[in-house]
């Protein structure tokens, strides 16, 4: 059974670990605040990813608009499968570690 966390997503086919605290679906994860989609660059880390958030910037002197790249670090629940070159929805949460933040919560196809 699965829990509303207060975004539409979509279907969760797979069964997550038993007793996994880090999980918003299943889990006491709670979700607030930021939500934003970005691409995974790496996914070589055991239940975490990076995420790679573009978002355009506007130069007033120049009256243009610039391209911005930040890193971001999430968290891969149990029931999702996320490779490299995945477009993700990430939404943000409590801190799980030093550095994440942030936990995914859809795959986009």
């Amino acid at each position: 059974m699965t829990r509303n966390i207060g975004i539409q997503t979509g279907d969760i086919k797979k069964e997550p670990v038993k007793n996994e605290k880090n999980n918003p679906f299943n889990g006491s994860l709670s979700i607030r605040g930021k939500t934003f989609e970005g691409l995974v660059i790496k996914a070589k880390g055991k239940g975490t990813v990076t995420l790679q958030k573009e978002s355009p910037i506007y130069f007033t002197k120049f009256r243009r608009y610039g391209r911005s790249k930040n890193r971001i670090h999430a968290h891969v629940p149990s029931n999702i499968n996320v490779q490299e070159g995945d477009h993700v929805i990430a939404a943000e949460c409590k801190s799980i570690s030093k550095s994440v933040s942030f936990v995914v919560v859809e795959v986009k196809e």
